[in-house]
């Protein structure tokens, strides 16, 4: 598989060739070189429909134009994040299992990396994900833009992504055991067990409103209200 560089929007284009497709130019707008062929906008878009899995990857013009719609994503960001979509793709199979993105360095050290990961997967589905719901999941870390409706990054979302981190049981409810779990994750043994205690047993105290020894959706963004969640939860993508 060769890798190159690749704009958009009428510029000259360079896309990846798996060894078993032969890189070759598909119209007089399109070079070629030695070892891989600079597309065009419409060839390129060609390209990713003929070699994607059309059940599990955005492929065609139309649908890239419809991810942006629904995520807020340039086309050229689709671009970039496909790509790194089909490097963790070792299998070529058009959709990620959970050891592929335990591949990236970044999550493989983090100690919330299974967590993360897990936000990637719908329930009930069969551990793989395709490219549309990974830029799914990463347009909640799209930075807000106040002039731009926000479908996916508006504060609501970012919150109810970070409490799916706590929510280990997915039942819209963080517990005390729950709450005491991922600070294990995150600290490790840098605290004491009774620290640890303290801790979760006061986080519960001041965020439980109701009494019920839970920490609800609800409850959870009241405790975070003063958070600056829309900067905390942003990662700035290339345009």
């Amino acid at each position: 598989r060769t890798s190159t560089t690749r704009t958009y929007r009428g510029e000259m284009l360079t896309y990846y060739y798996n060894s078993r497709y032969r890189a070759k130019p598909l119209c007089y707008h399109c070079v070629e070189s030695k070892f891989r062929v600079r597309l065009c906008v419409k060839c390129y878009f060609l390209i990713l429909y003929n070699m994607g899995n059309k059940s599990s990857v955005m492929l065609d013009e139309q649908d890239i134009k419809a991810l942006q719609a629904d995520t807020g994503f340039s086309g050229s960001q689709i671009e970039r994040l496909y790509s790194r979509f089909t490097s963790l793709d070792k299998g070529g199979s058009g959709s990620l299992s959970r050891e592929d993105f335990l591949r990236i360095p970044e999550l493989a050290i983090n100690p919330l990396g299974d967590r993360i990961v897990h936000a990637f997967f719908k329930e009930g589905t069969d551990d793989r994900v395709n490219f549309k719901d990974f830029v799914t999941v990463l347009a909640h870390f799209r930075p807000i833009k106040r002039s731009q409706e926000n479908k996916l990054n508006g504060r609501d979302e970012k919150l109810r992504f970070a409490f799916k981190m706590y929510d280990l049981d997915d039942d819209d409810a963080i517990s005390r055991d729950e709450l005491l779990a991922v600070l294990h994750m995150m600290v490790g043994e840098n605290i004491s067990e009774d620290q640890l205690n303290s801790i979760a047993e006061r986080t519960i105290l001041e965020a439980d409103k109701d009494n019920d020894q839970m920490i609800s959706f609800r409850e959870f963004c009241t405790a975070l209200d003063r958070t600056d969640v829309e900067q905390k939860m942003s990662i700035k993508f290339l345009k």
